[in-house]
């Protein structure tokens, strides 16, 4: 139990950063938005109340899902799964947004409140407000939580904060916060492995190479 507590907090140490300014509180969750569907063809089925929609688009607040198929059990809103296939995008909060195959959304109270996207591999990135750097990930499968405003990568999941690597079985990373949680599978020999980068002067991302001192003399 102590070894995964080190696991957690090595976690997000790496992704918060020794100089990171203290994380946000939590952002509430988002007033009740209309929800808008945009597609350039739909086909219905009244015997089975299926819906298909091609080139489809559909967006509450910030938030958008745009892929080259979607399918429906009615036009609800309240409380329904939607699957989308096909060049899935999904705009998230805080200018970040996920790639893949397919996605499942779910709908709860005419919100969006849950995407799980799958692909070989599902892809996201978020562009972070602490170090202007661009956090990217990837893994088997994403889940989207909006109300918690957590991303969930599993099946060979890896995540870098535009600096260091971690990858793990299970990553946690929280959109609001730029926080990463990981953890290993009990009962596995499974790990998580981290790569941290040296911290370089001048300015992040530039290595510039040691000159050696000039001769006493001026000659080489």
């Amino acid at each position: 139990m102590a070894r995964s507590c080190r696991k957690l907090l090595l976690a997000a140490a790496l992704a918060s950063g020794a100089a990171a300014a203290p994380a946000p509180p939590p952002a509430p969750p988002p007033a009740q938005q209309p929800i808008n569907l945009d597609a350039a063809s739909t086909e219905v089925d009244g015997r089975t109340n299926t819906l298909a929609f091609s080139d489809v688009v559909i967006s509450q607040g910030a938030t958008r899902v745009q892929a080259e198929h979607a399918h429906a059990t009615g036009l609800n809103f309240a409380n329904s799964r939607w699957t989308f296939d096909g060049k899935v995008r999904i705009d998230a909060e805080q200018h970040g947004s996920l790639r893949s195959d397919q996605a499942t959304i779910e709908f709860r109270d005419n919100r969006i409140a849950r995407a799980t996207v799958t692909g070989k591999p599902a892809e996201f990135e978020q562009q972070r407000t602490d170090s202007g750097q661009l956090a990217r990930g990837h893994a088997g499968e994403i889940v989207y939580d909006l109300n918690d405003g957590t991303v969930r990568l599993s099946d060979d999941a890896w995540l870098t904060d535009g600096q260091n690597e971690i990858s793990g079985p299970l990553l946690v990373y929280n959109i609001r916060a730029q926080r990463v949680q990981a953890a290993a599978s009990p009962g596995t020999d499974q790990r998580v492995h981290i790569t941290i980068a040296p911290r370089v002067v001048p300015g992040p991302g530039k290595i510039e190479p040691v000159k050696p001192p000039p001769h006493p003399t001026g000659q080489p």
